[in-house]
């Protein structure tokens, strides 16, 4: 099986997958035509990528293309009617970056409550107005933040709002009262 990883990602799956027996092939810069190139070109069976689009010029390029990876959540940056007319598989990993998006969530929610990149940008500029970004904000602690959905993005950013003391109320079609009790949160 031949493999072009066309993103970066850990090197532990590059190894992976040669101890397995693939020929595995790794350029994180390759993007449009240069993709389009380097398919045409290693005949892959697999693409992995994470954000790189993979477009129909893409998709018809590979003759040998079975399977298309996303290494994240969704599958918006992969035309999915190319690649079903085809008879090209196509995955996603979901779960894989919940750790990094939840704390990206809570970064803008600390951001949201303390105004952190007025601060900033009014410093950059020279200015620091003391008596504005000194005063405490509303806070997080004893807050309630609502999830839509409770997968593995929102089970993480559930753990992270409990340790700001916030009360975390979650819904979604498939939630229960049991999953929300094991999750630590309310059900809604």
């Amino acid at each position: 099986m031949r493999v072009l990883i066309a993103d970066k990602l850990p090197d532990a799956f590059r190894t992976q997958l040669q101890e397995s027996g693939a020929v595995v092939y790794v350029d994180a810069s390759l993007k449009d035509q240069a993709l389009t190139e380097a398919i045409s070109e290693h005949k892959p069976d697999v693409i992995v990528v994470r954000s790189t689009k993979v477009l129909a010029p893409q998709i018809e390029a590979g003759a040998n293309l079975q399977l298309i990876v996303r290494a994240g959540a969704g599958v918006n940056t992969i035309a999915l009617d190319v690649a079903s007319a085809r008879g090209v598989f196509v995955c996603n990993c979901p779960g894989m970056n919940a750790v990094a998006v939840a704390e990206l969530t809570f970064g803008h929610i600390l951001n949201a409550d303390r105004r952190i990149s007025d601060g900033v940008a009014e410093l950059r500029a020279g200015q620091w107005n003391k008596g504005v970004y000194s005063k405490g904000a509303a806070g997080l602690k004893g807050r309630t933040l609502g999830l839509i959905g409770t997968g593995s993005i929102a089970k993480e950013v559930a753990k992270r709002a409990r340790a700001f003391d916030m009360e975390v109320v979650a819904s979604s079609p498939s939630f229960t009262p049991a999953r929300a009790q094991a999750m630590g949160v309310r059900f809604a």
